[in-house]
């Protein structure tokens, strides 16, 4: 009997075919199939064959279903069994033209020879007949079921069209290309292969206009601009070169054409002495062995302490080696009760920066950048470990698409809907056993000390009850008493632990904590309360108030050896929630709210402060607030290092004082954060922020704090193409600022009315709006702003064809910048006189723009700037003959651009190439 599902499902026997006149039938074996060897859930049976709204009696039907298709497959090689809860069916993966397909295409990857390999090829995807169960699943099954097979009948398409064009056979490709192309316009791969076979066919002009026609459409729908292999792809066509080499000819090439990307460990460091869960440890083991075929889901759920991530991440550095292309991992904070849930967008950013995504490649939109993660993930084997998950839909949008992937899921709650939708396996976890305690216990303690004491260990195991974190706090004190002591005084403390909050059923661990939290030193546990009042996740010992006693850091060492802190990387420390929230509960009993608030406003001042002075080294130009002298860092190096490592923490910051009432620090501390976010590409962040900030000026009634924000955000929503958003918000910031009659900030909103205008495509409002700006910052005496205004008007005259007048304008921005000993802005307007000069031709005169740009930047210290005038530099000397030059020019630029990990630095090495 063969089963073909490259098609309408056709199932065929030595009688004959096989015929199943119900649709639901069909689709019942197609998921059995396709989930061949392995279990399949009656709910994720349920679920899929009733288009995920199973009526009533879904279930009593799926019986009558299953047993019409096991009477029709009367086949001694086929079985169909069933557990209970779940339906397997086992039959030779060689008969299911699916698996042979998937088998297929891995053998053909094996071959080096491209002819040999496009005909391995070929003979795949002459198995597919049509669409996959084209007669079986709706439109709404159709990507939960057979997606994967789809992604990867394209993909093989591909490479299969590559060995076409590299054995020669370009016209051949053409027509299947031109199909594949119109079906699917924004796929990359698919156009390079098309503008290579035109390329190598004669059509070079074509694959231009192609190439044009794609970066058009990605401005316009996404602000991105083509992927660096399409423009070094570009580059080669117009400069007549051969077509890119294929994939397997880059592999064997000595020096490969980009940097092999960096492969994702981000997984947390593993417990030392782990013990026990060897139930748990070999179900995983077994799910192990089902990635390999399929993208394999686990949740893994269980009260708090109880050792979830303690367990999944133990297990995660057991076999990470099975996983080559890396390890991600979130902690998602799910019952984070100082901090809200992590956002599923800002954890697929930190994915797609992980995965080595060029922030300028990060599409605006959230779907689009769960669709590019999942395109990252198809093809690769990833161990995905998602953290303190809160529901499944904080889940849902971190899933791979693709199979090969293992994901890890922990929780407190059961995710049943991603068992039901997505087919998760449920592992969940309860308390230690008596005798998984008592290894605990021994592989902290030792396990002769352990022995020779049972009667208080027996005593110490029952008044856990348990709980992994009990134990392991109970142990740390434990490391420095006798066991009979600690026993004693567990017994006296009444109530073992308290209920756990919420609706989470378990084992109380107050009482535990109490105790531990009493053996402290006055000094630490004041600490401690205070760390409960932290808005979280981490931090450095920096944000702490000074000690009238011992120094800080031994107040955390003693915390930290105390099990209350953890210190997952050097100088930065954490804790467990339910320490958070206990320490924040002892804030409450023994602090008063004065000296609460007091400590709050403390650290906030600290994190506003010294984000203030980072933000005036990154950008020295902008507006200042009215805020005391902060302590300085060193550098713009540094500075940009502290907002990197504090970034989740100034985000719950902001939320904090925004929730605690301190409104004044939540609107700075996102003026603060602006320049950064901005930087980084990390658009929604920057938006949540400035509207945080915006509400609490507002509250305030701060008008010029609430210009500020509507300022910001104007330039936010701009980055993520909500230019109607962007421009609401920047008229609002210029009336603001006229109520306020502040002609320099008001000059300053007319600079953001005419970038939009500009945007817009509407060049000539744009230089009103710049013209405006001019006027005011004039009749203000704001003459830096005036001179900015003028190098903005020469830019949007060099955009509107009037390089001429670029010329002009630019010279008087320059006197004054020169008269005003502001080399920053000389530099930038050189900059900008070079670009005229450069498209009128006159390309001596802009070399020699460049080349004092570069010289003036260098001085400011301003290495970016330096870098794209350099960039610029290289494309004059390209155009004046001097392909050399050029590049000795662009590698100056390119060194500049990798040591600051600079987008950039993709579009210059392309044309180094």
């Amino acid at each position: 009997m063969r089963f073909r599902l490259l098609g309408p499902l056709t199932i065929d026997s030595t009688g004959g075919p096989v015929v199943l006149r119900r649709r639901r039938e069909r689709c019942l074996l197609a998921v059995l199939l396709l989930h061949n060897h392995a279990p399949v859930p009656v709910e994720r049976l349920v679920y899929l064959l009733w288009d995920g709204e199973p009526v009533p009696t879904a279930r009593q039907l799926l019986h009558s279903h299953v047993s019409r298709v096991r009477g029709a497959l009367k086949d001694p090689a086929v079985t169909l069994s069933s557990t209970g809860t779940s339906y397997q069916i086992d039959v030779d993966d060689d008969v299911i033209d699916a698996r042979r397909f998937g088998a297929m295409v891995t053998a053909a990857r094996a071959v080096t020879d491209p002819a040999a390999r496009g005909a391995l090829l070929r003979d795949a995807l002459a198995l597919w007949r049509g669409d996959a169960l084209d007669d079986t699943v709706s439109a709404w099954l159709r990507p939960r079921l057979v997606g994967d097979l789809d992604e990867l009948r394209l993909v093989a398409t591909e490479e299969w069209l590559d060995c076409e064009i590299t054995v020669g056979r370009h016209a051949e490709a053409l027509p299947e290309l031109t199909r594949l192309t119109a079906a699917h316009p924004t796929r990359e791969g698919l156009l390079g292969l098309s503008m290579r076979a035109l390329h190598a066919a004669g059509r070079s002009i074509e694959a231009l206009a192609a190439y044009r026609r794609h970066q058009q459409r990605l401005a316009q729908e996404f602000g991105l601009d083509p992927g660096p292999d399409l423009q070094r792809l570009h580059l080669a066509v117009l400069r007549g070169q051969p077509p890119t080499a294929t994939p397997a000819t880059a592999q064997a090439s000595p020096t490969p054409l980009v940097p092999t990307p960096l492969v994702p460990a981000q997984l947390p460091a593993a417990l030392r002495g782990f013990t026990g869960r060897d139930a748990e440890l070999a179900r995983l083991d077994a799910l192990l062995a089902q990635a390999g075929r399929q993208t394999v889901i686990c949740t893994v759920a269980g009260t708090a302490g109880v050792g979830k991530t303690t367990l999944v991440v133990h297990w995660a550095h057991q076999v990470a080696a099975r996983f080559p292309d890396g390890q991600l991992y979130v902690n998602l904070r799910g019952f984070d009760r100082t901090a809200p849930p992590t956002d599923p967008a800002e954890a697929v950013r930190g994915f797609l920066d992980a995965l080595d995504v060029p922030p300028q490649r990060v599409p605006a939109g959230f779907d689009a950048q769960v669709a590019l993660f999942r395109s990252r993930l198809a093809g690769r084997r990833m161990l995905v470990v998602l953290d303190n998950a809160r529901d499944s839909d904080q889940v849902r949008p971190l899933l791979p698409g693709a199979g090969g992937s293992l994901v890890l899921v922990t929780s407190r709650n059961e995710l049943s809907g991603l068992h039901t939708a997505e087919g998760a396996e449920p592992l969940p976890l309860d308390l230690l056993t008596t005798a998984d305690a008592r290894r605990l216990l021994a592989a902290r303690l030792g396990a002769a000390r352990v022995a020779a004491e049972p009667a208080a260990v027996e005593e110490i195991v029952a008044a856990c009850a348990g709980l992994p974190l009990a134990l392991a706090i109970v142990a740390a004190r434990a490391a420095h008493a006798p066991l009979e002591e600690v026993a004693v005084s567990l017994r006296n403390a009444g109530r073992q632990l308290d209920a756990f909050t919420g609706a989470e059923r378990g084992t109380d661990a107050r009482a535990v904590l109490s105790w531990s939290y009493a053996a402290l030193s006055p000094a630490a546990a004041r600490l401690f309360r205070l760390l409960g009042l932290h808005p979280g996740p981490d931090f450095t010992a920096d944000c702490l108030p000074a000690s009238t006693g011992p120094a800080v850091e031994e107040l955390l060492g003693e915390l930290t050896r105390a099990h209350l802190l953890t210190e997952p990387a050097p100088g930065r420390y954490t804790c467990h929630d339910l320490l958070r929230a206990y320490a924040g509960e002892q804030a409450v009993a023994v602090d008063s709210p004065a000296d609460r608030r007091a400590a709050q406003q403390r650290m906030l001042d600290h994190y506003l402060h010294t984000a203030y002075a980072g933000t005036r080294l990154l950008s020295p130009h902008r507006e200042t607030l009215d805020l005391d002298p902060p302590p300085q860092p060193a550098d713009a190096q540094q500075a940009l290092a502290w907002f990197t490592a504090e970034r989740p923490v100034l985000l719950a910051a902001v939320d904090q004082a925004e929730r605690l009432g301190f409104d004044a620090h939540a609107w700075q501390l996102a003026w603060c954060l602006a320049t950064f976010l901005d930087r980084q590409g990390l658009w929604r962040d920057w938006l949540h922020t400035s509207e945080a900030g915006l509400a609490a000026a507002e509250r305030l009634g701060d008008r010029r704090g609430a210009a500020h924000l509507h300022r910001l955000l104007a330039h936010a929503c701009l980055k993520v193409n909500r230019i109607d958003d962007a421009s609401s918000h920047a008229a609002r910031a210029l009336e603001l600022y006229e109520e306020v009659g502040d002609h320099v900030l008001q000059a300053q909103g007319h600079m953001n009315l005419g970038e939009i205008a500009a945007r817009r495509g509407h060049t000539v409002e744009g230089l009103r709006h710049v013209s405006q700006a001019r006027d005011l910052f004039r009749a203000a005496g704001g003459r830096n702003g005036e001179a900015n205004a003028l190098n903005a008007m020469g830019w949007l005259h060099a955009q509107l064809g009037d390089h001429r007048e670029a010329v002009t304008a630019c010279r008087q921005a320059l006197a004054l910048h020169q008269e005003l000993d502001n080399r920053q802005g000389e530099a930038e307007t050189w900059d900008t006189i070079g670009y005229a000069h450069h498209h009128l031709g006159e390309l001596a005169e802009a070399a020699a723009c460049f080349e004092r740009a570069v010289a003036l930047f260098r001085l400011t210290g301003d290495r970016d700037f330096e870098a794209d005038s350099l960039h610029h530099l290289g494309d004059t000397r390209l155009a004046a003959g001097d392909p050399e030059a050029a590049r000795d020019t662009w590698r100056r630029s390119l060194e500049i651009f990798e040591d600051l990990d600079h987008p950039d630095a993709t579009t210059v090495r392309a044309k180094l190439l």
